[in-house]
C-alpha cells in the first residue's frame, strides 16, 4: 500500500500527517516513510530514534522500498497540476491536506479543475481544525463538499501535542499522561482507517 501526502501550502501539518499515518500502518505491517520534502522534516523527527518505522530520503527510496509492505511518501509543498498527476500515478491514494484557513482553502480550490480530473484517486484531509466553539472546520468541509471534492470524514484537531511529539521524536501517542495527545492519535487512527478502507475498496 502506497500513500502519498501532499499540500498546496506550507503549515498544513503535512509531515505530521505522514509520520502518524506511517505509525498507524506500521501496526499492520512493516512501513517505510519516504522523506521527499526539501525541508527534511520527517528525517529530523526520525533523528531522535523514537519512531517505530523506517524513514529514508527520497533518493534512497528505491533501495529500501522492496523490504516494506506499506510506504508513506511525504512530498514537497505546492504541487503543480502535472505533479499532481504524477503523484496520483505513483501511489494507491493521494491524501491532500488543508487547514480551514481561507488562504489554504483558496490554494486548494484554485486547483479544483485539476483535482476533478484526477477522479477518485485522492482524498482531502482537514487538519489543524480549531476546537469548539469555532465552526471553521464545519464551514471548510461544507465549502469543499459544495465543490464536489472528496473530503474525508475524519479531521485532525489542532493541538500543541504534535509540536511536543516532534520535539521528542515520537508519535503523538508516545507522549505520556496527555489527554490531548490521546485525542490527537485517535484523529489519525480514524483518518488512517478511512484511507485503508478507500484503498481496499479500489482494489
Amino acid at each position: 500500500m502506497i500513500v502519498t501526502v501532499a499540500g498546496f501550502k506550507g503549515g498544513v501539518a503535512k509531515t505530521t500527517s505522514a509520520v502518524h499515518l506511517a505509525a498507524y500502518l506500521q501496526r499492520l505491517a512493516p512501513t517505510l516513510l519516504v522523506d521527499g520534502d526539501a525541508n527534511r522534516s520527517a528525517s529530523l523527527w526520525a533523528s531522535h530514534e523514537g519512531l517505530p518505522f523506517t524513514v529514508v530520503p527520497e533518493a534512497q527510496a528505491m533501495k529500501y522500498a522492496r523490504q516494506f509492505e506499506h510506504i508513506v511518501i511525504d512530498t514537497g509543498a505546492r504541487p503543480s497540476g502535472d505533479e499532481l498527476r504524477d503523484l496520483v500515478g505513483g501511489c494507491d491514494l493521494l491524501v491532500l491536506l488543508t487547514n480551514p484557513e481561507a488562504m489554504s482553502l483558496d490554494a486548494l480550490l484554485q486547483t479544483t479543475e485539476a483535482l476533478q480530473n484526477l477522479g477518485g484517486q485522492y482524498r482531502i484531509l482537514l487538519t489543524l481544525v480549531p476546537p469548539s466553539p469555532s465552526r471553521e472546520g464545519e464551514e471548510a468541509r461544507a465549502l469543499l463538499e459544495a465543490e464536489s471534492l472528496p473530503v474525508m470524514r475524519a479531521a485532525i484537531r489542532q493541538t500543541s501535542a504534535f509540536r511536543h511529539a516532534s520535539a521528542q521524536g515520537v508519535p503523538v501517542y508516545g507522549l505520556k499522561g496527555s489527554r490531548s495527545a490521546k485525542l490527537a492519535w485517535l484523529d489519525y487512527e480514524r483518518a488512517a482507517q478511512e484511507i485503508v478502507a478507500a484503498i481496499q475498496e479500489k482494489a
